[in-house]
């Protein structure tokens, strides 16, 4: 006869905004969410290389567009989840050759993706601006 196993009682907490994540987590979701907003605006960067290889003319006004304030705001919030995953990428490359794989190195490690993505944001934002 098999053996019953105990039915638990537990609270169930399911609102997922009441839910404190460590930063180590926080980091690898931002890390997956900006790699999906790389690939969703894929298609805009070839539309743009294609624009800049196929006439002087459409080169020409490619550099116009760049040159909007509100182009270089898109860009600029672009350039944050570009930074953000090439940075907490080679985090993760880190530890998987466990590189800061301790609990108190992951989470200053973490700690060190966010502040040069912010840093790496800012100074990008500075340049372009």
């Amino acid at each position: 006869m098999a053996k019953k196993t105990p039915i638990r009682n537990r609270p169930k907490n399911l609102n997922l905004f009441t839910i404190r994540l460590p930063i180590n987590a926080v980091v690898s979701i931002l890390h997956r969410m900006s790699g999906m907003v790389l690939f969703l605006f894929t298609p805009a960067l070839i539309w743009s290389l294609q624009a800049s290889l196929n006439s002087e003319a459409s080169l020409s006004a490619l550099g116009d567009m760049f040159q909007h304030w509100a182009f270089k705001l898109m860009l600029i919030a672009l350039s944050w989840p570009f930074f953000h995953h090439f940075y907490a990428g080679l985090r993760h490359l880190g530890q998987d050759v466990h590189w800061m794989t301790t609990l108190n190195k992951a989470q200053f490690s973490s700690r060190i993706v966010l502040g040069l993505g912010a840093c790496s944001m800012l100074s990008f934002a500075y340049y372009i601006w």
